[in-house]
């Protein structure tokens, strides 16, 4: 009768552990890189936005309905995940080069943030071209807040979107909320919307 010594069974019980951790590490990059398990959440109306409370950040004394954003020309609105995300940032700087169109059109460039951090949004101001509002109750981030949390961070085009924004010589840093998710809403001076 042939017995397996013990250092063998050890090895072997290593190289199974070992093996089965690839396997997994592999399977969760994969369905990270999909779309399988990303929440799908409700999409803002016009009616549910038109309700939000706003604020210039020149003056948080005062509140507006975000209705009068659009009421009369229409507009376009960057919900912004974090002003000092450099890809927050880049994204901002590539809407603003519409500015000067959107202006012949008679069309707006608004932004809203979700916090006032005085030094954040003076550091976003050089690359977002239009008024930016205060939205506290977070509404412009839809009913149901998408996020993205860290299995954010093994996804190929996160990486290949921070390394675009790098290498165009955007900077940032993480002061603030980043989990929920921004978004770019064009509503036109009707009941019109595209998020």
């Amino acid at each position: 009768m042939w017995v397996v010594p013990e250092s063998e069974i050890f090895t072997m019980g290593l190289w199974s552990i070992s093996i089965g951790a690839f396997g997994a590490a592999v399977a969760g990059i994969i369905l990270a890189n999909t779309d399988y398990f990303l929440p799908t959440t409700d999409k803002a109306t016009v009616e549910y936005l038109e309700e939000t409370d706003l604020k210039p950040l020149s003056d948080e004394s005062k509140t507006f309905k975000a209705k009068d954003l659009w009421k009369k020309t229409g507009a376009v609105i960057m919900a912004v995940r974090r002003p000092g995300c450099f890809l927050c940032r880049e994204e901002a700087s590539e809407i603003s080069q519409l500015k000067p169109e959107l202006d012949q059109l008679g069309v707006p460039l608004y932004g809203v943030v979700k916090e006032n951090i005085a030094t954040e949004i003076e550091a976003f101001e050089p690359y977002f071209k239009g008024d930016i509002f205060l939205d506290e109750k977070k509404r412009f981030y839809g009913p149901q807040r998408r996020k993205m949390m860290l299995m954010g961070f093994i996804r190929l085009g996160v990486w290949q979107n921070f390394r675009r924004a790098w290498k165009a010589g955007y900077e940032g840093n993480l002061e603030g909320e980043g989990f929920i998710l921004g978004g770019l809403f064009v509503i036109g001076s009707g009941n019109q919307v595209n998020c």
